[in-house]
């Protein structure tokens, strides 16, 4: 995507990464009618998204978790190292309690349902660019309560548990796919997936391959179903 023409140095430039262009086109038209915000980028890729952050210095990129080339939250710690200032906003389709607590470690200062609708996207741009973390109020206890060392270390589901590699692998588990097609999916090695497999096994406390997808498989209905 090519970068959009800086009309406003007073305004706040924004740079979009999603990979469907109907999402794109509806959050820029969203941006460009209010009058203190423009997006000067937009991106499809994880790639492109981190380029186009390091050459537009953007004040804020809107990220979504699913790209086609690497997964969102890795997109956001390699942003936070290599582009300190720009300010990240997650957008995205997922449950929030699935991966508001990621995104924060990883560096973003928010996180926000597409759901939500425009107002309440607008109202999370302007928090964030203010210098305020945004999340809904339903995660907000939760998210304190975690960054001020209140949970036991055993609080929470052993799924929260796992690293951001190892919950990747977990949830293309849940999808029905083999360590070949994971290792495809997530560019690496068959032998680091076999890696990851057995270290979820351990901190899921299941023993068999079968025992584990049986419990990806349970995990992903009842997310759906919650």
């Amino acid at each position: 995507m090519a970068p959009r023409k800086n009309n406003s140095k007073a305004k706040k430039r924004i740079l979009i990464v999603d990979d469907h262009p109907m999402m794109r086109q509806g959050l820029a038209q969203l941006i460009t009618s209010e009058p203190d915000l423009m997006v000067c980028c937009e991106a499809d890729t994880a790639g492109q998204a981190l380029d186009l952050a390091a050459a537009q210095k953007p004040d804020l990129a809107l990220v979504d978790i699913s790209l086609p080339d690497k997964n969102g939250l890795e997109l956001i710690k390699d942003i936070h190292v290599l582009c300190p200032k720009v300010l990240i906003l997650v957008v995205s389709m997922h449950d929030e309690s699935l991966y508001a607590e990621r995104v924060l470690r990883a560096g973003a200062r928010g996180y926000i349902m597409k759901q939500e609708g425009g107002k309440k996207l607008v109202e999370a741009i302007r928090q964030v660019l203010s210098g305020r973390i945004y999340v809904s109020e339903k995660m907000s206890a939760r998210i304190l309560e975690i960054f001020s060392g209140r949970r036991s270390e055993n609080a929470g589901s052993s799924v929260e548990r796992l690293s951001d590699r190892e919950f990747e692998v977990f949830q293309l588990i849940s999808e029905g796919k083999g360590t070949r097609e994971i290792a495809g999916h997530l560019h690496l090695s068959v032998k680091t997936v076999e890696v990851h497999r057995a270290n979820i096994k351990e901190k899921l406390k299941v023993n068999t391959a079968t025992d584990l997808i049986r419990y990806a498989v349970r995990w992903s209905e009842a997310q759906v179903g919650s």
